[in-house]
């Protein structure tokens, strides 16, 4: 998290802290108590819930429509046939990834979208028997707008938020734009190949293939699952970032250009979202307004796929 006055960072932390806890309780699929998995343990029997998990509920059940399904909440099951089952952290360190190897995996049906009711003049949410929402393609990025946005009032201050490689920009323009550093890796420090970019408000996401892979079967596994087949997506891109006017759109559009491959080029340009993809080979691609030029990841071949492009290192907003 950054602050545009550092005298005010303890307070904006806080406000933050508050977000992302709230958001953990309510839609982590790795929590006992948390909402989501009483959801998805009913059996099929309607069940109320608070206005934040019928949010961030609704807002996958939308990022679904607005793909075609290509982000489905309902993969949950494919996850956890594919051995995501726990916490990523413990997932890892008990299936590490293995090099060389052939895939043989079990997949399971991904029961699609449209199977779950949401009463919003009630608040109660229905999920089928057998089905198993997973909020991982919005949840995180819908946390980062709110706390960006309860930072940001709280204190009056611009503030940046970054959650897991999801970011969040809200309250005054902070002159000439935040800086952010795009990599395959949002663990890695500065010397990792990649761009650095401004970027004055809205959101911007990063989805990839390369950092959540675990052992599976005799080979390794990602987790961005294709719904149409139940498998992790095909490994086109290893990264895809975008900015959108929120981080919840870019996470929703960046998460679909995985699962959709060699369409996503033209489907991001069509929606006039800056994009940077990066294929399995290093080759960069920037789309939409996506700034060319200060990409430092080897063997990395930037070109453009767009002939609207900024000759700075400056996002539009």
């Amino acid at each position: 998290m950054c602050v545009s006055d550092a005298a005010l960072l303890d307070e904006a932390g806080a406000a933050v802290e508050r977000i992302v806890d709230q958001f953990d309780r309510a839609c982590s699929r790795f929590r006992a108590d948390s909402e989501l998995v009483a959801c998805n343990e009913a059996a099929g029997r309607a069940v109320r819930v608070s206005p934040l998990l019928l949010d961030s509920i609704e807002a996958a059940l939308r990022a679904a429509a607005l793909t075609d399904g290509d982000v489905d909440p309902t993969v949950g099951q494919a996850l956890i046939t594919l051995g995501y089952d726990q916490d990523f952290a413990a997932l890892a360190a008990a299936h590490a990834p293995s090099e060389n190897a052939s895939l043989r995996v079990s997949v399971a049906a991904v029961p699609g979208w449209r199977t779950v009711d949401v009463d919003r003049s009630a608040r109660t949410v229905r999920i089928p028997r057998g089905v198993t929402l997973d909020l991982g393609a919005t949840a995180k990025a819908l946390a980062a707008d709110r706390a960006a946005e309860e930072a940001s009032a709280a204190t009056g201050a611009g503030v940046l938020v970054g959650l897991g490689g999801d970011f969040a920009i809200a309250g005054p323009v902070v002159p000439p734009g935040w800086r952010i550093r795009v990599t395959d890796d949002h663990r890695a420090d500065v010397r990792a190949g990649g761009q650095w970019i401004l970027l004055k408000s809205g959101g911007l996401a990063t989805s990839g293939t390369t950092v959540r892979r675990w052992s599976a079967g005799d080979g390794t596994v990602h987790h961005v699952v294709d719904p149409s087949s139940g498998r992790p997506a095909a490994e086109v891109w290893r990264t895809v970032s975008v900015t959108a006017s929120c981080c919840v759109d870019a996470n929703i559009a960046s998460t679909a250009a995985i699962v959709r491959g060699e369409r996503a080029a033209e489907w991001l340009t069509s929606l006039a979202l800056p994009s940077r993809l990066v294929r399995v080979d290093g080759t960069v691609v920037h789309l939409a307004g996506w700034p060319v030029g200060g990409d430092d990841l080897p063997p990395a071949i930037a070109r453009s796929a767009d002939t609207r492009q900024t000759t700075t290192s400056e996002v539009p907003a």
